[in-house]
């Protein structure tokens, strides 16, 4: 298994993502700092529970397959035609990314079904109360 954490800013956060390999996929799992971590605070997190937490996180996570690239001498043009093709296909994003995408799009739907079944569970608790309401009505109460 091949390991790799690494912090950056996207833009509002500063997020450290930990990525690892094994049998060429890819699982990942992030964590957000917020304002930007000082080195002993990266230190303390990596020492402490927060990093075995996103370690776990990371294995559970879904498992992508990483891109192998080719080593033969490709001309520029060329080039160019297959990283427009492969912006406009697969849109911008490394492996981890991906992973964090699909991660994310796996609570969602579990977050979405959950939800359901609450709501039917409360809908089903309100018609009872209505019912045993409209009975006791019924019979004078």
């Amino acid at each position: 298994m091949n390991g790799e954490f690494t912090v950056f800013h996207d833009g509002r956060f500063w997020i450290g993502v930990y990525e690892f390999r094994e049998d060429g996929l890819v699982r990942a799992a992030r964590h957000i700092f917020g304002a930007e971590p000082t080195n002993a605070e990266l230190l303390h997190f990596a020492a402490g529970p927060g990093f075995t937490a996103l370690a776990r996180e990371a294995e559970r996570a879904p498992a992508v397959p990483m891109e192998i690239k080719k080593s033969t001498r490709v001309s520029a043009k060329r080039l160019a035609k297959q990283a427009k093709k492969a912006q406009e296909s697969a849109g911008v994003g490394t492996a981890a990314q991906r992973a964090l995408r699909e991660s994310v799009a796996e609570r969602v739907g579990e977050n979405k079904a959950a939800r359901k079944r609450r709501e039917a569970e409360e809908g089903a608790r309100r018609r009872a109360l209505a019912r045993d309401k409209a009975r006791a009505k019924h019979r004078g109460r």
